[in-house]
């Protein structure tokens, strides 16, 4: 079709995959596609291919994995042999989403338009790595997908589109996701579409109102029950599906999947189990209280709080650690 453009798509996980799928079905020509190399995963740790990695075979569209586009980097000739199949590419522009990467200089200005980025935050809030997680953790009322046009800094670049999003109050960061992926597909479009007929109108990010939002790590799944029963109730969604809350009873690591909030005043110590049934296991916490619904034993199943208790003895009294200090696997 004569208003297609040849689009080069970085991108790892599903919200990327999403994007490429909507990018392929808009008409437009994906000559390469770059992803994260193949990783363990599973319970057997075999190496499983990216979510765009899986899509991009079942396209037949070519696939490059470099572990660096730097051409000065620990993997030169990783990054020499990934500019000869952008060159050889001779697209129009790259589309990036949750790649994985930095895009050194020579990369932004290979394609005749430059790179766009699919970024899930209305920037400057939440620049970095995980912006869906943040936004929950912190409590925002809103957040939103930006086409930006790459420059060489982190999520710095001008802003090109922006879709603004509600976070309902049972969000969690997989369901968040979701729908971000969604809206991010279809941005990007309308942005390729305006590409094409030259009609980008960039404008500068400001320069008030920065976060960043830091890479979730396993550690921060502890929780602290001394914090409010608002601020551990937010961490459950935002760490619903990884790493998942988890608190810690004797021996036992459990894993909080859902749980709601409740204002109630308690005189017990925070971590205190008020009530164990089939609506939900009660904690107090630092104010208030945690009402968790679905949790998980190592090695179970995710289950409703009246199903967990029916294979794990909670009674009124028992008490989690203050704050976990185990390995979460």
């Amino acid at each position: 079709m004569s208003d297609s453009l040849r689009v080069i798509f970085a991108g790892t996980p599903e919200f990327a995959a999403e994007a490429l799928a909507k990018i392929m079905a808009a008409g437009h020509t994906v000559p390469l596609v770059l992803t994260q190399p193949d990783r363990p995963a599973g319970r057997g740790m075999k190496l499983q291919a990216s979510a765009v990695k899986q899509l991009a075979v079942q396209h037949n569209i070519p696939v490059a994995q470099p572990l660096s586009l730097r051409l000065d980097g620990k993997y030169p000739d990783d990054a020499a042999a990934a500019q000869a199949a952008i060159a050889e590419a001779k697209a129009d522009v790259m589309v990036v989403a949750a790649y994985g990467l930095i895009l050194p200089q020579w990369t932004l200005d290979a394609p005749r338009l430059g790179c766009l980025n699919i970024h899930a935050s209305l920037l400057p809030r939440w620049r970095g790595a995980a912006p869906i997680h943040r936004a929950i953790e912190a409590g925002d009322a809103q957040t939103g997908v930006v086409i930006m046009q790459m420059d060489a800094g982190l999520d710095t670049g001008d802003m090109l589109l922006t879709d603004v999003l509600d976070i309902a109050t049972d969000d969690t960061t997989a369901s968040l996701h979701d729908r971000l992926a969604d809206r991010g597909g279809a941005l990007v479009v309308r942005a390729l579409a305006d590409a094409q007929a030259g009609q980008l109108q960039p404008v500068k990010q400001p320069e008030t109102g920065i976060t960043y939002a830091h890479k979730i790590e396993k550690s921060e799944a502890a929780v602290d029950w001394q914090q409010p029963a608002e601020a551990i109730g937010r961490r459950v969604r935002a760490f619903n599906p990884f790493p998942a809350a988890s608190a810690q009873l004797g021996a036992d690591v459990i894993k909080l999947w859902r749980a709601t909030v409740e204002t109630s005043a308690h005189n017990k110590q925070p971590g205190t189990v008020l009530s164990a049934d089939e609506h939900g296991v009660r904690v107090a916490c630092g104010q208030g209280v945690l009402c968790v619904t679905e949790l998980q034993r190592a090695g179970g199943k995710r289950l409703s709080a009246a199903d967990f208790l029916h294979g794990f003895a909670l009674t009124p009294g028992q008490c989690f650690e203050p704050h976990v200090s185990h390995k979460v696997d």
